[in-house]
């Protein structure tokens, strides 16, 4: 997702991680949750792929507009999906 401006031009959202001990994660450049429960969510960003992981994660605020999301809970590892993974898409990964 690219934020569209008066000019028309296309403009990637900034990706920016900050967790704070642990136990709270805010996030900018969010493009989509494509999957998530209280152990794992799938997000695409500006920056990749990424997968948290951990236990008791709800997510607080959502904003895809903004790009802005903030998880809660404990968090175990972060995990950016490598480029190549992430074009294959859905489909790709199904079908091997």
């Amino acid at each position: 997702m690219a934020m569209l401006y008066d000019d028309g031009k296309k403009q990637a959202l900034s990706h920016v991680l900050n967790l704070t001990e642990r136990k709270r994660l805010s996030l900018t450049g969010v493009e989509d949750v494509e999957a998530f429960d209280e152990e794992t969510v799938v997000l695409s960003t500006s920056g990749g792929a990424l997968t948290i992981r951990g236990s008791s994660l709800k997510i607080n605020k959502l904003s895809l507009d903004g790009g802005e999301l903030l998880v809660e809970g404990r968090i175990d590892s972060l995990e950016y999906a490598a480029e190549r993974e992430r074009r294959r898409g859905f489909l790709g990964k199904l079908l091997g």
